[in-house]
């Protein structure tokens, strides 16, 4: 028998020192930059050698892999006893996840914005206690993911199995920090002292100490908004040890639950090492009007401002601004363009409580006060901080007596300048109705040009004033020639918060008006359109409260 010879080589020749590594730095860094640890065949130049290196060696890598144990399945997901959606409703969900019909996918422009409507389906769905379909929670979950908005309706309508899903897919683990939140944590879990675990901390004392940080202020708000000084206990057990940008947001989320329980607490703040954390403690600080540090402000402004004895306001403003103001939260440097003595002034004012102007300007009442006249050119920066601390302690006395009439505006040496530059701070003030009358008062007479953060701050559904309001100052831009693109946040604001009960009304407005030669050409279909859409709009969600109501009795 005569032996055989090998075959010809089919492959390049690896070297027995090369690793895959060696292969992928040769790739990255180019043949001509490193030799690659290969020996290329007769004809075939280095860099497809490497590549057919590289092919050879990945067969060999995962020819070589051992099965690894499998994964201990995971826990049952737990049960959700609220209700079931109806079945228009989850259909209707269905759709609005999809988003088949938003602007932009070869909708019609007159079509509505499903993905405009799905907060207030959500919102909707969860008054009435429904639970969100198994099988839609993922497409739930991807939404709340893109948008931050829909985060908490999303997951209190997803509910336990929402958080049991996303425990399994990193890409959801947003609702495991910053969603759950206030929904999620029952109130006996609040506490340092709940649920013991092996170590003697319970799970909150556990989350709290070795959590994201998002996750941290997520507990901590829900901790402050069930049990207030449950929540203050966690934060003063650790606060010592946090970062100065940790403690400012720790600091803010004390904010919505702010109570004179929290004043030792915040005091202690004033000598924090960091500004931020010591201007935030005087903020909050002076947001209780019984606080050492309200009266100790009060002590100041009453040396620099006094009612003369012929009726009108004097000031006096701070010629220094010493240590104990900085320690109190006075900022020392103003802004550019602002002097110090003024700047220094505003934040004494703001700081104030405001009942101590009706004490000492004789019992008058803050309409009165309001009215009186300022000296030497004061009377800005008086109203502007008066402005400031009546959004501050959320006075609707003040803010009413500071907005003034809604049909008038400020005379230019009158009413605050910042007041009129954003009364919408004012009004959030005010009780709702209020709210809207003064809005629907301020629209016709003076249109929507300046409207539309007044219109963010109402309740929605509009109330019926507020709704005509609106309705008739785009009826006159449209009758106006005006372009409807001019008007199209106001325009999507009525789609969402309209009462949709007044799309029958509105059904004369949809026809194409004739135009005229001041009008701007096309103005009348666009319009048409915008009032199809917006007709539209209300019709879907008046067939999504009907779909979302439970059945009677």
């Amino acid at each position: 028998m005569t032996p055989r010879t090998a075959p010809p080589a089919t492959h390049p020749a690896v070297s027995p020192d090369a690793s895959w590594d060696d292969l992928v730095a040769a790739a990255l860094l180019g043949t001509e930059r490193r030799t690659p640890p290969v020996t290329p065949r007769p004809g075939q130049d280095a860099a497809a050698a490497l590549l057919d290196a590289a092919a050879l060696s990945t067969v060999r890598r995962r020819a070589g892999l051992r099965p690894a144990p499998a994964r201990p399945a995971p826990a049952p997901a737990p049960a959700d006893p609220r209700p079931a959606l109806p079945p228009a409703a989850r259909s209707r969900l269905t759709m609005l996840l999809a988003d088949r019909s938003a602007p932009g996918r070869g909708s019609p422009r007159s079509a509505p914005d499903l993905a405009e409507l799905l907060p207030q389906w959500l919102a909707l769905a969860n008054h009435h206690g429904y639970r969100a379909p198994d099988a839609l929670l993922p497409a739930l979950l991807d939404a709340a993911r893109a948008r931050t908005d829909l985060r908490p309706e999303a997951l209190t309508l997803g509910g336990p199995r929402a958080l049991w899903l996303a425990r399994l897919n990193g890409e959801w683990k947003f609702a495991l920090r910053g969603g759950a939140g206030r929904a999620t944590l029952p109130p006996e879990d609040t506490g340092p002292a709940a649920g013991p675990g092996g170590d003697g901390r319970s799970d909150t004392q556990r989350l709290w100490e070795e959590g994201l940080f998002a996750e941290r202020v997520s507990l901590l708000a829900a901790a402050r908004h069930h049990d207030p000084a449950a929540g203050l206990a966690l934060l003063s057990g650790t606060w010592a040890t946090e970062r100065a940008e940790d403690r400012l947001m720790f600091l803010d989320s004390l904010r919505d639950d702010l109570s004179p329980s929290d004043e030792p607490f915040l005091e202690q703040a004033l000598a924090d090492r960091s500004r931020n954390v010591r201007a935030t403690a005087a903020e909050l600080l002076s947001a209780l009007p019984g606080s050492a540090l309200a009266a100790r402000m009060a002590g100041r402004t009453r040396g620099c401002v006094s009612l003369t004895g012929a009726g009108r306001i004097a000031v006096e403003a701070p010629g220094a601004c010493d240590s104990a103001m900085q320690r109190d939260g006075i900022v020392t440097k103003p802004p550019s363009g602002r002097g110090e003595r003024s700047w220094w002034l505003g934040q004494l004012v703001e700081a104030t409580p405001l009942d101590r102007w009706t004490e000492w300007f004789g019992g008058l009442d803050a309409a009165a006060i309001v009215a009186l006249p300022v000296a030497d050119g004061w009377q800005a920066d008086l109203h502007a901080a008066w402005c400031r601390a009546a959004v501050r302690q959320r006075s609707a006395e003040w803010s009413r007596a500071l907005l003034g009439a809604p049909a008038l505006p400020p005379s230019p040496g009158d009413a605050a300048p910042a007041a009129w530059r954003d009364p919408a701070r004012l009004l959030s003030a005010l009780p709702p109705e209020e709210r809207a009358g003064w809005v629907a008062e301020f629209i016709a007479s003076h249109g929507l040009s300046d409207a539309f953060r007044l219109l963010g701050v109402c309740a929605v559904p509009w109330a019926e004033p507020l709704g005509r309001a609106v309705v008739d100052a785009l009826d006159i831009a449209r009758d106006a020639g005006s372009y409807p693109w001019s008007f199209s946040g106001v325009m999507g604001l009525a789609e969402r918060c309209l009462d949709p009960g007044q799309a029958d009304r509105l059904e004369v407005l949809t026809a194409i008006p004739d135009e005229d030669e001041d009008t701007a050409p096309g103005a009348g279909g666009y319009w048409s359109e915008a009032f199809q859409r917006l007709v539209g709009t209300l019709r879907l969600r008046e067939t999504i409260r009907a779909e979302l109501t439970p059945p009677g009795p």
